[in-house]
């Protein structure tokens, strides 16, 4: 934990793997949000990690401010010319006020001060401006790897930080901002190989607190079942994530 923010770390560690690894989010949604946004000058991204969602909103966006506390994510972050990444905490940012079209939170809020994050919100958003945050819970995949693939899940279930209860929750309890906004449905699927997967899953914060814990990569340890449940290494099998996203507007 960070004294100074309140920034509990769970990720700089994996960061690496956590850049190479997380799923993509669907297009639509970043297509949704450049629509519901009042205009396209300008988006924060706040705990923007290793700058996925970052990069998909500078396709949309004149320029995006992507923030995240962590330096190790930071470093590993990249994007195209009109995105700037900085070292701030999503309750303290060095944006002007009033000046941001939409502000973006990507499978982060859990980890925010929320009354001081929405407080932040409300001072860069220009009115009309919109919050959009979303998340994702638990993979699921097709009935022949799922036995195997729970046991590995239940191996590193205690090892979650307790912030994971808010995104199985999908946010249900947070005391949000602004006037509700109408949503369509969101997919988020990929098709992966194995190798994929097992990375996706080294990825994991309770991932890397099981081998500190236990001395033991339950990776490693569950990768041999998970292969002989999923057959040929290099064919894909189509995996899917249950998305939630909230959306709200700042007063005109």
């Amino acid at each position: 934990m960070n004294s100074r923010t309140g920034f509990h770390d769970h990720f700089s560690a994996v960061a690496e793997a956590y850049a190479q690894a997380r799923p993509e989010y669907p297009e639509a949604l970043f297509d949704w949000i450049a629509a519901a946004a009042p205009s396209h000058g300008c988006a924060w991204e706040a705990g923007c990690g290793s700058g996925q969602a970052s990069r998909a909103l500078a396709a949309r966006f004149d320029a995006v401010h992507a923030t995240d506390p962590s330096a190790a994510q930071i470093a590993r972050a990249h994007g195209p010319g009109n995105v700037r990444f900085a070292v701030e905490p999503g309750e303290r940012c060095s944006l002007a006020d009033a000046g941001v079209d939409a502000v973006c939170v990507a499978q982060a809020l859990h980890w925010f001060d929320r009354s001081a994050f929405f407080a932040e919100c409300a001072r860069v958003l220009r009115p009309g401006g919109v919050l959009i945050a979303w998340g994702y819970q638990d993979i699921e995949t097709d009935p022949v790897i799922r036995a195997a693939v729970e046991a590995f899940r239940e191996d590193i279930a205690a090892c979650w930080p307790p912030e994971r209860a808010l995104v199985d929750s999908a946010y249900a309890d947070f005391d949000w901002p602004f006037a509700a906004l109408r949503l369509p449905a969101f997919a988020m699927t990929a098709d992966w190989p194995l190798a994929r997967l097992l990375g996706y899953f080294g990825s994991f914060s309770a991932t890397k607190r099981f081998r500190d814990q236990h001395g033991m990569d339950p990776v490693a340890h569950h990768a041999p079942a998970i292969a002989a449940a999923w057959g040929d290494p290099e064919g894909s099998r189509r995996l899917r994530w249950p998305l939630f996203v909230h959306a709200r507007r700042k007063p005109w």
